[in-house]
């Protein structure tokens, strides 16, 4: 009996990790070069992340791939243009609830691109059950922006270049 037990776990597994789908890219730099992943979910479009931290990367990724053409890959520039904090919420269902500008340099431009991109983003992977308080979960993401206008989010920058 144990060993049908174990033997049907097992085949749950399998099958669970064998039927997440992709949502959004990753972007990890290995040495110079960096490589895109893209964001695991659960066949019901709940993020496989089980931290507040981890969910916030997956939004991140959300909002990268979404936005790509106003996105940069390259190491931020060491003066920026433009650093603007969001707090927002996410419900259960992975809709976008609200978002403000919690800091910015009154840059109206950017102010409008960072809300803009995150709007756009949704709806996101589902966060996971335990994440939830009083039925969303809060964040906030910090985009940094170049010159040219493009930005790239805190949760997944590059460090920043000295000069």
């Amino acid at each position: 009996m144990k060993l049908k037990f174990v033997s049907m776990l097992a085949i749950l597994i399998c099958a669970g990790c064998s039927t997440r789908t992709t949502d959004a890219p990753r972007e990890r730099s290995a040495g110079s070069a960096s490589r895109i992943e893209r964001v695991e979910t659960y066949p019901d479009a709940t993020s496989t992340e089980n931290t507040v931290d981890g969910y916030k990367r997956d939004l991140a990724q959300r909002i990268t791939e979404v936005n790509s053409i106003k996105v940069y890959t390259t190491r931020p520039q060491a003066l920026l243009r433009s650093v603007v904090v969001v707090r927002y919420s996410v419900d259960g269902g992975g809709r976008l609830l609200r978002s403000e500008i919690m800091r910015s340099n009154r840059d109206r431009e950017t102010e409008a691109t960072a809300l803009a991109s995150l709007r756009n983003a949704g709806p996101f992977p589902k966060p996971a059950p335990h994440l939830l308080r009083q039925g969303k979960v809060e964040l906030s993401e910090t985009w940094l922006f170049n010159n040219d206008g493009r930005f790239q989010l805190r949760s997944l920058a590059l460090p920043q270049m000295d000069q």
